[in-house]
């Protein structure tokens, strides 16, 4: 088994001052690496009738369609407002330094389909509270929360308590 940590870079003072950016691009470039990650996200809902597969916007995009592939289910992009060209759902969610907002399709999650959501990473817990927040809005049944990275000392896991979260790396 891969030590998935040695692919995540520091990226200090990113997107601002103060900030250590985690870049999974260096395990996104490396074959085996991917295959591992993939493969550890998925394992817990093999067989758990995951239907589909919510990856939030924009490296969960590249994890949760990988996630889903190996599941057999769909996968449905969580965008940014704005972005998708179909009626939407929006949830508005707090930032530590304002707001932002995201939205899924109103018809991308039927009532009872089983869903499992993914981010490349769970920080503060806000935008993936306010991702499961639309998911259950349409319906759906909310069978996991996965993440690459989880940034401990930042207790997003608060947010999602009751939520069936699956971590592979986590930041002290």
């Amino acid at each position: 088994m891969l030590e998935l940590e040695k692919f995540i870079r520091d990226v200090p003072d990113f997107p601002k001052k103060g900030i250590v950016f985690k870049d999974i691009t260096p395990l996104l470039a490396d074959p085996a690496a991917l295959e591992c990650a993939i493969e550890q996200l998925a394992r817990p809902y093999l067989g758990a009738g995951v239907r589909t597969v919510v990856g939030i916007e924009s490296r969960g995009f590249i994890l949760g369609a990988a996630v889903a592939r190996v599941l057999q289910a769909g996968f449905v992009p969580l965008r940014k407002a704005g972005k998708l060209p179909w009626k939407t759902v929006r949830k508005s969610y707090a930032l530590e330094y304002g707001t932002d907002s995201i939205e899924i399709h109103a018809d991308a999650v039927g009532s009872g389909d089983k869903v499992l959501m993914i981010d490349d990473l769970l920080a503060t817990g806000g935008t993936m509270q306010a991702a499961c927040q639309l998911v259950s809005q349409l319906g759906g049944k909310i069978v996991g929360v996965a993440f690459l990275v989880e940034l401990d000392f930042l207790a997003g896991r608060a947010k999602l308590d009751g939520y069936d979260i699956h971590t592979l790396i986590h930041v002290k």
